[in-house]
């Protein structure tokens, strides 16, 4: 499935002329151009209505803002008894990211790290790494997590921005309703709705690292109940540098195509069909064992991507109290790397119902079942037990939500009872307890249990990751790590309580406090050292144990009718101990793979009309373990809209440094990248 070479050729002749355009003074030159423009029409702007993004809503509407991925169900987020936050489709627009990932960095309690130019470091509460398994992220309630390493590949999740409504992130476990992963937090990315999308779209951009970007949209009406949309989206990213700012090669492109139809019937009824296809190809430098030269080697490696999914979803609405629905999706992944060649089916079923029990409950409950199916192609350094593999999951849930007095004491018992391959049964029980003493308060608390069950690569795997020397001019050890049937599932025991409020009119505070017990943790433990042919071959075991408490807090702050601030503060601590018998050393380095401290603050301000200033500064703590000194970025966004549905907008990312590093990569080394300075301009046609 390549469909790369419909590009057009000159592409590469346009990326040089941009790259050189916008380098050194040039991108001076165009920032203060642009800022001449904007400035200069300032003043004539004033005194008309401001755009309706930061006056149509005040703080109380926006605490009203809808959720479903707490509890299934469309509730307030006011409501939530969850350390839940909420990125609008407004909050993408004026962040001037360019992907999801960058996207979710406003939320507080993530963590998010860009290992270069197209893999992140992602995960919420701790335990972060590129292979981080205890965060679930869905997209239109489709999991796109990956059995394999029960992680996400970053680089193939992607759709239109313009189309996403928001994107719903809970910190702190959903196993109960959403199943195993759900360990640490869920991420579910919901688009628009096709009536929402009517008309065309444009945009189009290009920069020092988005070498070239743009996406076409169009939806239209058929009949009085039926809705459509379709895009195209490309993008062209360059590589990024080392410490010393060597180019390192790990250069990324991807194009891909959707369609979305929404059919909603008189008598309550609605039908939504949907797909994506895409096809993409990324770069690296490669850290690994090569058997046959008895050395460790390093390689540039290129990643293909290519694969597509569909998804149909039925809704029945009897009642305020009473619906029922139907999600079916297939997805299929194809990865080619030089270690590894994956071609994955995923078929996956979903069925809930919603209904009210008395005058004071309501139950929501469900059945699921989901089948993924792999092929591989192995290589001299990684191989697996076999090279296909099916695995089933069975599920079960339910939960009560129980009125206790009337507009002030709610409390949702639910479990979720799952069945998979590795584990057996697993029974994930949840309790929440909402408390609102006045509509402008509510204080929330729970108690979770959430399992992260083992992956293929935990039980199959067989890696050379590198050659060390134990004996100095003695013979190098190849180090190889192996995967083990024995491995057990991660366990978290986790309790929470939150404060919402709104203790004036310009102001919204939101405090999360979590305290989590884990067992079972993933080690990796020395097996055996054969002196004889020099192999030291390393097992995955459930050898580690600890705990992790912090606090998280969002705050709303609207200065004026035209200046709104936003902040996110994150504490967090990590104690985690091996057990007496482990051999494993790397309890510190886990407890360092996320930041203690975070804060990220937006500006956004309307100048005039149709003139907009964001700025967005945030601070990230040091990883002493992984070598990674603290930061500070500064991203800023000028945008003026030339015509009612013309918009010219500039964004500059990282201005306070010419480059910094972000992250190391776990397990599957490649080299240390550094993330570089950029500026990018883009145009937004709507008609």
């Amino acid at each position: 499935m390549n469909i790369t070479p419909f590009i057009p050729e000159m592409h590469s002749r346009i990326s040089l002329f941009i790259r050189t355009y916008l380098s050194g003074c040039s991108i001076r030159i165009l920032l203060l151009a642009l800022a001449i423009i904007v400035f200069s029409t300032q003043k004539l702007e004033a005194a008309q209505k401001l755009p309706a993004d930061l006056t149509e809503l005040s703080l109380e509407e926006l605490m009203d803002i809808e959720v479903t991925s707490v509890s299934k169900k469309v509730q307030k987020l006011a409501d939530a008894a969850a350390a839940v936050f909420v990125i609008t489709d407004e909050d993408i627009r004026r962040s001037g990211v360019t992907s999801i990932p960058e996207a979710i960095r406003m939320v507080p309690g993530l963590q998010v790290a860009r290992i270069d130019s197209n893999k992140w470091a992602i995960t919420s509460r701790g335990f972060n790494g590129r292979f981080a398994t205890k965060l679930l992220v869905l997209i239109d309630g489709r999991s796109v997590y990956t059995p394999f390493y029960s992680g996400v590949y970053w680089d193939l999740q992607d759709t239109l921005l313009e189309d996403i409504e928001r994107i719903e992130v809970i910190r702190g476990p959903g196993a109960a309703l959403w199943g195993a992963n759900a360990v640490n937090g869920i991420i579910n990315i919901i688009t628009k709705h096709a009536k929402d999308t009517q008309g065309g779209l444009v945009t189009a951009g290009f920069g020092t690292e988005e070498r070239g970007f743009g996406g076409v949209r169009y939806g239209g009406k058929h009949g009085d109940d039926l809705y459509s949309r379709a895009y195209v989206k490309y993008f062209n990213r360059d590589s990024f540098v080392d410490a010393y700012g060597n180019d390192q090669s790990d250069d990324w492109d991807d194009l891909r195509a959707g369609f979305r139809t929404d059919w909603e019937r008189s008598n309550h009824t609605s039908f939504t069909f949907q797909g994506d296809i895409y096809d993409g190809s990324s770069n690296e430098k490669l850290k690994y064992a090569h058997q046959t030269l008895l050395s460790t080697m390093i390689e540039d490696q290129k990643t293909d991507v290519a694969g597509g999914n569909l998804l149909a979803r039925w809704n029945k609405t009897f009642s305020d109290s009473s619906d029922m629905a139907l999600q079916t999706y297939y997805d299929r992944t194809e990865r080619g790397t030089t270690t590894l060649e994956e071609l994955r089916d995923t078929f996956d079923v979903d069925f809930q119902h919603r209904f009210a029990l008395g005058k004071r409950q309501e139950i929501i409950w469900g059945l699921g079942y989901r089948l993924t199916a792999d092929n591989t192609t192995e290589s001299e350094a990684l191989t697996l037990d076999s090279e296909d593999r099916s695995d089933g999951l069975y599920s079960i849930f339910a939960q009560d939500e129980i009125t206790i007095i009337d507009n002030l004491i709610h409390l949702t018992l639910g479990s979720k009872l799952e069945h998979n391959d590795y584990t057996g049964f697993e029974i994930q029980p949840n309790a929440r307890l909402l408390w609102t003493p006045h509509r402008l308060h509510s204080i929330w608390a729970s108690i979770s249990r959430a399992v992260r069950t083992p992956n293929r690569a935990e039980h199959d795997v067989h890696f050379d990751s590198e050659f060390i020397e134990v004996i100095s001019g003695a013979p190098s050890f190849l180090v190889s790590l192996n995967g083990s049937s024995d491995f057990d599932s991660e366990e978290v025991l986790a309790n929470e309580l939150g404060y919402r409020v709104m203790p004036t009119e310009s102001l919204s505070v939101d405090i999360a406090l979590f305290y989590n017990i884990y067992d079972n943790l993933r080690t990796i433990e020395v097996e055996d050292i054969d002196t004889l042919s020099s192999i030291i071959t390393l097992n995955g075991d459930n050898k580690m144990d600890g705990v992790t408490y912090g606090a998280e807090l969002a705050a709303d702050w609207r200065v004026s009718n035209w200046w709104l601030l936003k902040i996110a503060y994150t504490y967090l601590h990590m104690d985690l101990d091996m057990d007496e018998d482990s051999s494993d050393t790397t309890s510190e380095s886990i407890e360092g793979s996320s930041p203690k401290h975070q804060l990220s603050i937006r500006s956004s301000k309307d100048l005039g009309r149709n003139t907009e200033l964001d700025v967005w500064i945030r601070y990230v703590d040091e990883l002493p373990d992984l070598d990674i000194k603290s930061y500070i970025t500064l991203d800023v966004r000028l945008s003026h809209r030339l015509l009612k549905n013309l918009e010219l907008s500039i964004v500059g990312q990282n201005l306070l440094d010419n480059q910094h590093a972000e992250f190391r990569q776990e397990i599957i080394e490649i080299l240390p990248i550094e993330v570089e300075r950029s500026v990018y301009g883009k145009i937004t046609w709507r008609f």
